[in-house]
């Protein structure tokens, strides 16, 4: 049975590398291939992954309108878009990613959140573990990009617009009707000398977690983006790992 995670939260919380942490935590926890699924159109797991984005659902979409929402000749509409995400789907070091990227032409993104979540629907089945790092704000849930998801991880700092905008994406969900299974607020970039700090309740989440602040993560940021080598021992990699671990147990 496949076990879904998905990461949201408000721009410049840290969503994405949690994102990249988790994926290659669970793959080095168990050993499977962890899918990657790149739902933010500003397309930046794969570089925390340490590799570029291959071929994004919104050139398929470019590419489909291109020629009047119609495949070539001899292919159907679901055999065409099948076809160009497994174009799209990239292998890397313990994980395989798919991104959704941006639309360039006129419109809304109803075709591209449509796809992505077929394309979730119709991958997930095929791994063990998925994890969606979302856009930013609600967009997602309003949009219904999430569907459902074993685990919602929202993130936020320490801010107050932070933590209300994660509680206002708790609520949505509940809204929504999105399937949740744990929601669980992440304190990032907490004091690094407590494991402990921010953590305890929150209305509209069934755990909190802190993640405490590391100078190697925003180091390798700049130089480099990718994660891949950050050590376990990393007072980030380490909270994120547990955390991970915890609603593996209770979802």
């Amino acid at each position: 049975m496949t076990f879904t995670v998905a990461v949201a939260g408000k721009g410049g919380v840290g969503k994405t590398t949690f994102a990249a942490i988790t994926v290659r935590h669970l793959h080095e926890r168990t050993g499977e291939v962890v899918l990657a699924v790149d739902a933010d159109p500003n397309s930046n797991l794969g570089a925390k992954l340490g590799t570029e984005p291959g071929r994004t659902l919104g050139s398929i979409r470019e590419e489909l309108m291109s020629l009047g929402e119609e495949p070539p000749p001899g292919m159907s509409k679901p055999e065409y878009i099948d076809y160009q995400v497994k174009l799209a789907l990239k292998e890397g070091h313990g994980f395989d990613i798919v991104t959704m990227g941006r639309q360039e032409g006129p419109g809304c993104y109803c075709f591209v959140n449509n796809l992505l979540r077929n394309v979730v629907d119709s991958l997930s089945a095929k791994y063990a573990y998925v994890v969606v790092d979302n856009e930013a704000g609600m967009e997602h849930l309003s949009r219904r990009t999430t569907k459902a998801t074993d685990v919602l991880f929202v993130v936020a700092d320490g801010s107050k617009a932070a933590v209300e905008a994660a509680r206002r994406i708790s609520t949505l969900a509940d809204e929504m009707k999105i399937r949740v299974g744990h929601k669980a607020l992440v304190r990032n970039m907490s004091d690094p000398s407590s494991a402990d700090a921010g953590t305890g309740t929150v209305e509209g989440f069934d755990s909190v977690h802190a993640v405490r602040r590391s100078s190697r993560v925003r180091a390798d940021s700049e130089r480099s983006e990718s994660l891949m080598d950050l050590p376990r021992t990393d007072p980030a990699f380490s909270d994120i790992s547990r955390a991970v671990d915890s609603v593996r147990r209770v979802a």
